[in-house]
Formats: C-alpha cells, structure tokens, sequence
C-alpha cells in the first residue's frame, strides 16, 4: 500500500477521499493548501498526491510544477471539474500522471490511486537499477591520470545533454564501457542502451538489423520487423565500429541524423524516431575519408562531441591502481613486488586495458605464492627490459625464452610507440620498412595497430 497525500481547500471533499482511501489499506496524509501540501512532501516524502486544481492562491498546477524538480518526486493525480479538460491537460504536461473528473467516482478513484502507486515504484526501482550500473560501470573505471579525469569530466557534461558522441580509441580502451556510462546517467537510462557491432553483419544484413525491414521485402522476409534504430526510441543505440559501415548504409544513417527519422527496408513510409546515437571507431576516420570509404559529412555529425580515449601507454599512471583492481576482483589476495610493477608500468600493453586484465587474472589463477614476481609474468613483459635493440649484448633470461614470442613482442612494441605507423617502427628498431612489414605480417600485426 502506498502513503497519499490528498490536497484540497474543501474539507468536507478532503475527508471522503481520505477515507474512501484509507479503507483500502492506504497511509493518508492531508493538506488544504499548495504551501501546506509542499511542507507535506518534504517532510514525509508521499508516494502519491491528490490534487484539487482550482483552489483559492496556488493552484493545484503549481503543486505539479514544484514537486517536478524534486529528485524523488511523488505521482501526482489531478482532479477538475468536468469540462476543464484543458487545464487537466497542462497539468500532465508539466508533470502529473493523471486527472479525475468532478464528482469523483470510488472505484475510478480508488483504481487511479493504485496505479500510481504501483508507476511510482516501478520509478524507483528503475532508478536504483541505473544508479547500480553506474556504479559497476564505474568501478574499475580508473582515473588516477589527469587524462582520464578530464573524459570522466566530459562523460558527466555530455550524459546530461542529447548530442550525438563519437568515442575513439586503441582496441581494448574501453570506448563501449564509456558509451554505457554516457547512456545510464542521461534521461534516456530508464530504457536500455542498444548496441551493435557493425563489422559483425555484412552489409545487407546490417541495414536490415538497424533499418529493419517490411514484409516481402526480400525472400524469406515472412512479417515485418522493427529494426534497431526503431526499437532504441526513447533510449540510445550504440554504433561500434562505425568506420566498417558501407557506404550505402552510411548515406541512411546520415538521414537518420539529419531528419530523425528512417525507411525500413522495402518499404515507402517514412517513420520519425528518437533515438541518441554514441558511435565508436578505433579507425582513423580522417585517413579513411581521403581513401573515400567514409562519408565526411556523416562525420561532422557524428564527431558533435568527440572523446578520445588515450592508449594505456599514455596513462601509466592508471596502470598500478589497474592491477589492484583486478587482483582484488579476482578474490585471491595479493601483492606485487616493485620490480614486477616495474615491469608492468614499462609494457607497451599493445591491448591495453582488456589486454591488462588478461594478463592479471592469468596470473592470479597461476600462481600459487601471496607475491607476484617478475617471473610470474608472461614472457613479453620480462623481455621488455631485459633487451635493448640498440645494444649489441644483452643477457637472456635465467628460464630462457621463446624467440618467436620475443620476436612477436617487441615488433608489437615498436609498432605500438609508433601510433601504428610501420615506417616508423622500422626506423626503431633499425630496419628496413620491407624487413619489418615481412617480419610483422608473420606474426599478424598490421598498419595502425
């Protein structure tokens, strides 16, 4: 049962609904003014208010337009008189969940109040819920560097806006973690985020996915389906990989964002949508639109708000409250001698943070001690400051190494501090652009990565 605040100037009005109320086992509260009822709600926080709307100095839509501000706001049900559809109305729009007519009617009273009460609680679970995932989204999400502070800054001043976002990024840097944290904080995170990989679906049946598609459109298409795009309304669609879109379907998303509003496959009508979009790319949009396999103009209205995730490299300072999180995540208590961190704050971590967590529940599953070594690391973090490329001698480590693997890190390496560009990379290490593009391709590493 709810706790119900009933406001109305006529008190002989005010006691029928109190007791027609309370005989249904709900907490009544009582007030015969605006002023009076605002105390009311502050103090003793109702679930739902009864309002009369006309009522001598503040009327009953002032009520509405106050209690819309609080964070923990009661339904407000408004009761006019017949024919005063029209103030009714306003009030909904500025707020209230619902109206009664004059002369009230016990059973449509006592049904409005219940459904009320029941939308209230349905809020506030749904409020605790996106108040927990934030919370996880943010846990582990760590911001000891000035770099991350600052996107963390900027998630909190974009999620309270409806612009469109384009998060950009290294592999692995978590740019759909900071789409959902954008998502569950702004007022679309009542409803949940929908995402979808777009290098995952050739491109037909991605149009279908986002655009969906209307009976016999193609063969096999037996009914008609809601695309993505449709079903986000009211919430966000994430785009991953936005950058391995073909071009056909570029085109109708730039419509989507210009006139908000699509065509399904096969079909004629136009159907308006509301949807926020936050799309990811770890693609160099500007190179791709010279290479013509990116539209510029879906970029400037993609790009309204860019956030640009740094590579684990260029945080280091993130790197050892990194390694406590996921070792206290992992259950197994332990700590890491200097020399190991030392080790792990000097990887290039090619992967970044995916690739960090890897590595530290590999680790804390593996090794058996309280104390993680430098030998409880994999061999590509130990080689990295065993060997020099720029000295002729070094020392191989006491348990050896796997060449191939020494080999395979060090280009990654290279690789990695060169931003992906390989004719750099060469010059690093001493080679020739040729011997490094053959020596990498061997092992699967490739041009931006």
């Amino acid at each position: 049962m709810a706790k119900v605040l009933v406001v109305d100037d006529d008190a002989g009005q005010r006691n029928i609904m109190v007791s027609i109320l309370a005989s249904q086992g709900h907490s009544l509260l009582a007030a015969p003014n605006v002023d009076e009822a605002l105390s009311q709600i502050y103090d003793n926080q109702p679930q739902v208010v009864l309002t009369d709307l006309k009522m001598p100095g503040k009327s009953g839509l002032v009520l509405v337009e106050e209690t819309a501000k609080l964070a923990v706001r009661p339904e407000i049900v408004v009761i006019t008189a017949f024919g005063s559809v029209e103030t009714a109305v306003k009030a909904i729009r500025a707020g209230a969940y619902d109206y009664l007519n004059k002369p009230l009617e016990r059973e449509e009273l006592i049904l409005v109040v219940q459904r009320a009460a029941e939308k209230f609680l349905l809020r506030e679970e749904g409020e605790q819920l996106r108040a927990e995932i934030t919370k996880q989204l943010t846990t582990g999400l760590i911001a000891e560097s000035a770099a991350m502070k600052n996107i963390l800054e900027i998630v909190k001043r974009v999620a309270a806006s409806d612009s469109t976002v384009l998060v950009r990024g290294e592999s692995g840097t978590g740019k759909e973690r900071i789409a959902r944290l954008i998502h569950y904080q702004s007022n679309r995170g009542r409803k949940p985020m929908q995402s979808i990989n777009c290098a995952a679906f050739p491109e037909t049946l991605l149009e279908s996915e986002l655009f969906g598609y209307e009976k016999g459109a193609f063969t096999g298409a037996q009914n008609r389906r809601i695309g993505l795009i449709e079903s986000a309304g009211g919430s966000t669609l994430f785009l991953d990989e936005v950058a391995d879109m073909s071009l056909s379907t570029q085109a109708k998303l730039l419509r989507v964002l210009q006139e908000r509003e699509i065509r399904r496959v096969g079909g004629t009508k136009s159907v308006p949508v509301d949807i926020r979009i936050i799309a990811a790319t770890n693609k160099n949009l500007e190179e791709a639109i010279k290479q013509g396999t990116f539209r510029d103009d879906l970029f400037y209205r993609l790009n309204i708000i860019p956030i640009m995730l740094p590579p684990l490299r260029d945080r280091s300072e993130d790197i050892e409250a990194l390694v406590g999180f996921f070792i206290s995540r992992s259950g197994r208590p332990k700590t890491v001698e200097p020399d190991a961190m030392k080790l792990i704050r000097g990887y290039g971590w090619p992967g970044n943070v995916r690739e960090l967590e890897a590595v530290m529940e590999r680790i804390t599953v593996l090794s058996s001690s309280d104390v993680i070594r430098g030998e409880d690391l994999p061999v590509e973090l130990r080689v990295v400051h065993v060997t020099a490329p720029s000295s002729p001698g070094y020392d191989i480590p006491e348990d050896g190494l796997v060449f191939e693997e020494w080999e395979k890190s060090i280009l990654a390496q290279a690789l990695a501090r060169s931003k992906g560009v390989m004719a750099d990379a060469a010059k690093l290490l001493g080679m020739t652009y040729r011997t490094f593009q053959y020596r990498a391709e061997k092992f699967g590493l490739k041009e931006g990565q």
